[in-house]
């Protein structure tokens, strides 16, 4: 054991318990409220599928139908290039990863909507459809044990629904789909290892906190462990953002649902439309939006709680031209959320997949070898043209996990250029 060398100090023992005394509780708060990544996977979309239009086939068809749309607009990998001004040399790993992706795993987090996608319907009409819900994706996660991305493309490895908002008017609509939903599903054989709940249309604290004594009344109820159920919040009220009171509100929700936030979804038109920007300008790259996500990113840092950005309306249909011209705003809105921070967001029809997994694929590609050159350097200390410090060697890790996850680049890549396997990365994330 190393032997501390003997210095003169002045500090007394009592002076630094006191000190750890009077810090304890600020310690307990830190570890609590931040507690850091969870390490697990985060998706790199949402999916929205109305309730009525879900079926069992859902996930594979969209699949199909965005495979049908690379192959009648972008054949091969040179055309993608094309459209999307990829290089040869990146447009050919990006393009077969972006084919490999949509017949392995073409959506990776599924939502069945009975919200705005669905809209207002009958009591006996949102029971069936909320019951049916529930079935389909029993079948499909084969009984509580799925989400593990197989079954020929069919399975994804993260499902939920989105439910009523909490509002008084739909309040309990929305707790009654829930119930059904999650009761169903547990009569089925339990709940699904990707499970995913969305609360839509949030502007108090107090929502959050009663969506999560909804669930953990569940919890218990079905002899579950305590926070099992977890839950998304949708952004997309100015009051979620800056409250009557003049006071950021998000970090208070984020705190209201006593760790059963998983993630904050920002809703692109609804926010919009609430701060007054007209339909045409509604858009992820707004200013507005720009204020809205960089508030709910500050709220959301250390906590472990993920951020999704939202979608364009703007869809890929039409004539090849008018495709190519959907892919390529489609793809730059991507990117321009990836280079933020925000590594998921909403995909609205199945033309999108090819380019949210080529934006994605071509995220992680291009950074590759700078980031493991980077990182290979701090593990090392073996210096170079850039001083990397702890933090950016969490951050470095990240991205390649980030990576790996998606499927962009393989775990044999990272090795070879780092030294290191995925646990190693890990540890350096702080997962």
């Amino acid at each position: 054991m190393e032997q501390r060398q003997s210095v003169a100090t002045t500090f007394t023992g009592a002076v630094k318990e006191r000190v750890g005394a009077s810090l304890a509780g600020v310690d307990a708060d830190l570890a609590r409220r931040y507690p850091g990544d969870a390490g697990t996977r985060q998706p790199v979309h949402t999916v929205y599928v109305p309730a009525d239009v879900f079926a069992a086939d859902t996930v594979r068809f969209w699949g199909d139908q965005a495979l049908a749309s690379l192959d009648e607009h972008a054949p091969d990998a040179s055309s993608l290039g094309a459209v999307l001004g990829l290089s040869e040399d990146l447009a050919v790993p990006v393009y077969e990863r972006v084919r490999a992706k949509l017949l392995r795993e073409p959506v990776e987090d599924l939502r069945i909507d009975f919200e705005d996608g669905y809209g207002p319907r009958s009591d006996a009409e949102e029971d069936a459809a909320a019951v049916r819900a529930a079935g389909l994706v029993a079948a499909m996660c084969g009984g509580g044990s799925g989400g593990d991305g197989e079954g020929g493309g069919a399975v994804p490895p993260f499902v939920g629904v989105r439910m009523k908002c909490l509002e008084s008017a739909v309040r309990e609509r929305g707790i009654r789909t829930l119930d059904i939903f999650l009761t169903g599903l547990m009569e089925a054989g339990g709940l699904p290892a990707g499970l995913m709940l969305t609360l839509p249309k949030v502007s108090y604290a107090e929502q959050v906190a009663a969506m999560a004594e909804l669930v953990g009344e569940f919890e218990k109820a079905r002899g579950l462990e305590p926070g099992r159920i977890r839950f998304e919040i949708q952004i997309e009220t100015t009051q979620a953002v800056l409250g009557a009171d003049g006071r950021a509100t998000v970090a208070r929700m984020i705190d209201a649902g006593a760790g059963r936030v998983g993630s904050l979804h920002y809703g692109t038109f609804d926010y919009s439309a609430s701060c007054g920007v007209g339909a045409a300008y509604q858009a992820l790259d707004h200013p507005v939006a720009d204020h809205a996500k960089a508030v709910m990113q500050v709220a959301a840092a250390g906590t472990g709680v993920r951020l999704s950005d939202g979608s364009t309306n703007v869809l890929p249909v039409g004539s090849a031209a008018q495709v190519h011209e959907a892919w390529r705003l489609h793809f730059g809105l991507v990117r321009r959320s990836l280079a933020r921070a925000y590594y998921q967001g909403w995909d609205m029809h199945p033309g999108h997949l090819p380019t949210r997994y080529a934006a994605v694929y071509a995220f992680y590609r291009e950074g590759l070898g700078s980031a493991a050159a980077r990182l290979d350097a701090y593990v090392n200390r073996a210096g170079g043209d850039v001083l990397d410090e702890p933090a950016t060697a969490r951050a470095l890790s990240g991205y390649l996990l980030r990576g790996m996850d998606c499927g962009a680049v393989d775990e044999g890549e990272v090795t070879a250029l780092t030294g290191l396997g995925r646990e190693g990365l890990e540890e350096l994330a702080g997962r």
